[in-house]
């Protein structure tokens, strides 16, 4: 373990961020690791108070420190003028152009036995670039899909770099076969990147093929890469083979900076009664501490969720009557009665 503290920016945001961003502390602090935590504001809360989702002395606190953990944030139901999402302010301002999501089996309700694989999203471009156009007196709209060979070549070379580290599997998602020219400009940078990584085996699949094929056989994947959009959709399902999205942890990470998130929302119907589930910014948390080169005590927090997912207690949402502080309670005491701690 390092002697040097790590600097870590925290970032509540809004709703249940409040509650399991310091759950996720607390659990941190437990594995005896040196921490300094930096606090920072982000979010809707955020925009009401300063006009802006992401202050710039949050962005300046994120670029220099060592990681970031994010809760969860509000947007609102209708547009509000000025208002821009933070989480999507920070990928396009930071330029965390990987969206990592691990989907892997957890004792819950609904998971699939076996489940393994991770999904990486390209984060910075195609349809979500927002180039959206009206035509014919608002009746035809037409919305640009960038793909950029600089952009895909980087996405693959950060999958195949994981791959490498994991089972040695890639598959490239792509719907080529109806898009030729967009998705055969990622298959080409992605084609390319896999030449310099011979021991990868890699595959491509067309996005719907591969939609069954997680549903039927989830097993058979390792890791995934794909485009903006492909990523946002098939990152769900993948949450939903392995206990849905309360569970879910993900990583936001470019050459600057990484923030790491529960896939969840704020959830402002449960906000305030401390009865959310932590598990995925639980696990937001040690995939940030596996960024940082602390893999062994990373998969020590990982296995302490899963003995108190398997035996209690749960939060309401799993059919348990946990309050967020008596399951990270739990989560600690089977960290450190881990004999391997």
């Amino acid at each position: 373990m390092t002697e040097t503290p790590y600097r870590i920016t925290l970032i509540e945001g809004d709703g249940i961020g409040h509650e399991v961003v310091p759950a996720a502390r607390r659990v941190l602090e437990a594995t005896g690791l040196p921490f300094v935590f930096v606090e920072a504001e982000a979010g809707w809360e955020t925009f009401q108070k300063y006009g802006t989702s992401v202050p710039e002395a949050t962005v300046e606190k994120i670029l220099a420190t060592d990681a970031t953990l994010f809760g969860a944030a509000t947007s609102p139901t209708k547009k509000v003028p000025g208002f821009f999402g933070a989480i999507r302010y920070l990928r396009r301002r930071l330029d965390l152009y990987a969206n990592v999501r691990p989907a892997k089996y957890h004792p819950v309700p609904g998971a699939v036995p076996g489940t393994d694989l991770v999904v990486v999203r390209e984060n910075t471009e195609g349809l979500y670039v927002e180039q959206e156009r009206l035509y014919a007196r608002g009746k035809v709209a037409i919305a640009d899909r960038v793909i950029t060979y600089e952009a895909s070549y980087r996405i693959a070379e950060y999958a195949l770099r994981l791959a490498e580290r994991r089972r040695g599997q890639l598959a490239l998602v792509h719907k080529a076969n109806v898009l030729p020219l967009s998705d055969g400009l990622f298959l080409e940078a992605a084609r390319d990147a896999a030449k310099r990584h011979p021991t990868v085996e890699v595959r491509e699949v067309i996005v719907d093929a591969c939609a069954m094929r997680l549903v039927r056989e989830p097993q058979k994947f390792d890791v995934l890469v794909m485009e903006n959009l492909f990523g946002d959709i098939l990152s769900d399902l993948t949450a939903g083979l392995v206990g849905g999205l309360g569970i879910a942890p993900s990583g936001n990470i470019g050459d600057r900076a990484a923030i790491f998130e529960p896939v969840h929302g704020s959830a402002p119907d449960i906000a305030g009664k401390w009865i959310a589930n932590p598990t995925a910014t639980i696990l937001s948390a040690a995939m940030m501490l596996d960024h940082l080169g602390e893999r062994e005590v990373a998969r020590k927090i990982e296995a302490a969720v899963d003995k108190v997912l398997a035996e209690g207690p749960r939060t309401p949402d799993l059919g348990g009557r946990a309050t967020t502080e008596e399951f990270t309670d739990a989560v600690i005491q089977a960290l450190q009665n881990n004999p391997e701690f």
